[in-house]
């Protein structure tokens, strides 16, 4: 057992869906961004995991909450709450002779407005916060997979979140064209559960439709055939008798479904690449563009992005991790990073 004093230091990705948090270079905690409150006390009786396991299962008197909605604080006492659950979880293989000074690089959408910024500033510090800095999360997706954001050189990443996508091209350590989209995984979500309803009369929950997500998500129908997913065997309600009906989901259908969410990313992209200064798209030409966060992972995004652009498509390694990895990056060497870093 560790005794630690002074200053303890923590990279977050605060996402709406998962928070990420990298300490030494290490990830301490992957765990989804929901807290179980007792209603009758307010008292966090579970969080991560353990409170996502409970959604949509509580009973009446306890309530799962999601803090963040669309990439931002929706709950500022939940998501303090949960701020502080993971904090404590983080050190809760430490014993600390006083209390450390807590510092930390939080990153946030690029379209956060200076209440939704200082809504984030707020609940850190009354988590323990003590020296904090924000980056948008673009630029700390961009530093995740590698990218020179310092260089004159233009990189252009597409984050897709759970509650926004971030669109940005990079340089100079700035953020030359952006856009932030309310289209990303909760909405991949929304559409499956439509599908389930409209072409099954089946009711299924937002937890089973992150599984068939996971399971047989895909946004072009002709996946080569050593990405073909096995099909998913769904049960649920029926929404008409309420009796137990059963179906078998393919990827197929999963990128019909899917498609006209995906196509709005794709006019998106096109709408900031056509705001890009000719210099810096000759680079994103030539270099390509990163997808990263987790709607990175549907099967033949990267293709079909492609296609529709004509501009290479890459996905950057692990890129769950991508913004908590640059995060964690610029929190080692904040003067070096300080001119995308917000006090």
């Amino acid at each position: 057992m560790a005794f630690s004093f002074l200053t303890q230091e923590l990279a977050i990705d605060l996402g709406t869906a998962n928070t990420v948090i990298y300490q030494n270079d290490q990830v301490v905690l992957d765990e989804p961004s929901i807290v179980a409150i007792e209603k009758s006390s307010g008292r966090c009786v579970a969080y991560g995991r353990e409170a996502k396991r409970m959604h949509g299962r509580t009973n009446p008197g306890i309530e799962t909450i999601r803090p963040l909605k669309d990439g931002v604080i929706a709950d500022f006492n939940a998501a303090e709450l949960m701020i502080r659950s993971f904090i404590r979880k983080v050190n809760e293989n430490r014993r600390f002779i006083i209390n450390p000074s807590i510092k930390m690089v939080i990153g946030i959408p690029a379209g956060s407005t200076e209440v939704e910024i200082r809504a984030v500033r707020d609940s850190t510090e009354h988590a323990g916060g003590r020296d904090i800095y924000l980056v948008f999360e673009p630029m700390a997706s961009a530093l995740g997979i590698g990218l020179n954001v310092l260089e004159p050189k233009g990189n252009m990443v597409v984050d897709i979140g759970g509650g926004t996508t971030e669109i940005a091209v990079i340089s100079l350590g700035g953020i030359v064209v952006q856009d932030s989209v309310r289209t990303a995984g909760d909405a991949f979500t929304k559409d499956i559960q439509d599908y389930m309803r409209q072409q099954y009369s089946l009711k299924v929950g937002e937890v089973t439709a992150e599984e068939i997500k996971c399971a047989v998500g895909a946004v072009i129908p002709n996946l080569p055939p050593e990405e073909v997913p096995e099909p998913f065997r769904v049960v649920g309600p029926n929404m008409m008798t309420a009796r137990p009906v059963e179906a078998v989901v393919t990827y197929e259908e999963i990128a019909h479904c899917l498609d006209k969410t995906i196509s709005k990313l794709e006019q998106a992209i096109i709408h900031v690449l056509e705001q890009t200064p000719p210099e810096h798209y000759s680079d994103i030409v030539a270099d390509g563009i990163w997808l990263a966060g987790g709607g990175a992972l549907l099967r033949g995004l990267a293709a079909r992005f492609s296609d529709k652009m004509n501009i290479p498509f890459h996905v950057a390694e692990d890129p769950l991790k991508a913004v908590a990895r640059g995060t964690c990056i610029a929190l080692k060497d904040t003067q070096k990073y300080f001119s995308f870093l917000m006090r």
